[in-house]
């Protein structure tokens, strides 16, 4: 799985790294950011689950 936050969606909630801390983190200018690109099966869920709950769909799973 592949993951990507678009900042120019993200408004930087934090709810992303709260729910996957191993997927997302909130960068300097006070957006989220993943932390890696390919999403490793046993971390999928959590990724799936902070793009459903991201209020503004900003997260693009593939």
């Amino acid at each position: 799985m592949k993951v990507r936050v678009d900042p120019d969606i993200c408004i930087g909630c934090g709810i992303c790294p709260d729910v996957a801390p191993a997927v997302f983190e909130m960068g300097t200018d006070d957006k989220a950011h993943t932390k890696i690109d390919q999403v490793p099966e046993e971390l999928q869920a959590a990724c799936k689950d902070a793009a459903d709950q991201c209020p503004q769909a900003a997260i693009e799973v593939d």
